[in-house]
């Protein structure tokens, strides 16, 4: 039997706030059509997915299950209507998406070079939608910085760059030739990252401000509310007189891939793969970094 994706995605926003009335109103119908429509799926599955009684609703086995892999599905399809879209509009076009302080040009000049007539547009990622933007097509290939979810996508490794402590100017700190992350026990964190995947940049875990962008982070960093971790690329992209880079050298570096929906078969996509492991050493130098870093696969 298929899968219905209209009853997945309103499984979906049932799970996301284990509420019938409230995914209802989301999703603009109504709620005992809602649940209509989520027992129809259970039969569909032969499952249950959901308990329900006086405490609530959660998740059942079968339920945790179908949602980790509903995010994937759903944006594929999603994917696959954007690019239907595209091709019927006749126009060749390649996304390509990034990091903050990840230079796209290299590659994308040795791409364009094979493929004069195809349009290549840059799109900005952070940590929380690089998965997201691949899966969904708003992106055809990214620039990714570890960890991500890989789950639907495929990631394949370019190179490493050490990583920076970001500290205010007047930090007692500030100027020295590195830290080690004793040197740092009770400073205050401003996180531009999801802090439980990065278990080696966390060293004090009942602090921390929540942010999303570079941008966010270093505003904070300068106005002294705490310090933060960055690799070595942002501090060539944004260089300000009210902020100090240090070299943290115990500190895993970060490692840059190459990233794309494992499910997608784009010629185009993978000749920008073939650009952008040719331009990596390249790539590496345009964000200054130390050649005897860089892991090219």
């Amino acid at each position: 039997m298929d899968l219905d994706l209209r009853k997945l995605r309103y499984f979906v926003a049932v799970a996301d706030r284990l509420h019938f009335g409230r995914a209802a109103e989301e999703l603009h119908i109504a709620q005992p059509a809602l649940s209509r429509q989520i027992r129809a799926l259970e039969q569909d599955l032969g499952a249950s997915l959901f308990t329900r009684d006086r405490h609530g609703v959660a998740l059942t086995d079968a339920g945790r299950q179908l949602l980790a892999d509903a995010g994937p599905l759903l944006a594929s399809a999603h994917a696959v209507r954007r690019r239907v879209a595209v091709a019927a509009r006749g126009s060749r076009r390649l996304v390509v998406g990034f990091r903050a302080g990840i230079p796209v040009i290299p590659a994308t000049r040795a791409f364009e070079a094979r493929h004069p007539d195809v349009v290549v547009d840059v799109q900005r990622m952070e940590w929380d939608d690089q998965a997201p933007m691949l899966l969904d097509g708003r992106v055809d290939v990214g620039y990714v910085r570890l960890p991500i979810d890989e789950t639907g996508l495929r990631v394949t490794p370019l190179y490493t760059e050490p990583l920076m402590v970001v500290l205010p100017a007047g930090h007692r700190l500030a100027g020295k030739e590195e830290v080690t992350e004793a040197d740092l026990t009770g400073e205050p964190l401003v996180w531009h990252a999801d802090p439980s995947t990065h278990p080696t940049r966390r060293p004090h875990p009942d602090s921390g401000l929540r942010v999303r962008g570079v941008e966010e982070t270093l505003e904070h960093v300068a106005a002294g509310r705490g310090i933060s971790f960055v690799g070595r690329s942002a501090t060539v992209f944004y260089s300000r007189p009210d902020i100090s880079y240090v070299p943290i050298p115990e500190l895993a570096p970060d490692q840059v891939c190459l990233a794309m929906a494992a499910a997608r078969t784009s010629p185009l996509a993978e000749d920008f793969f073939t650009a952008a492991q040719a331009t990596a050493e390249i790539t590496a130098e345009c964000g200054n970094y130390d050649p005897g870093v860089a892991v090219v696969e």
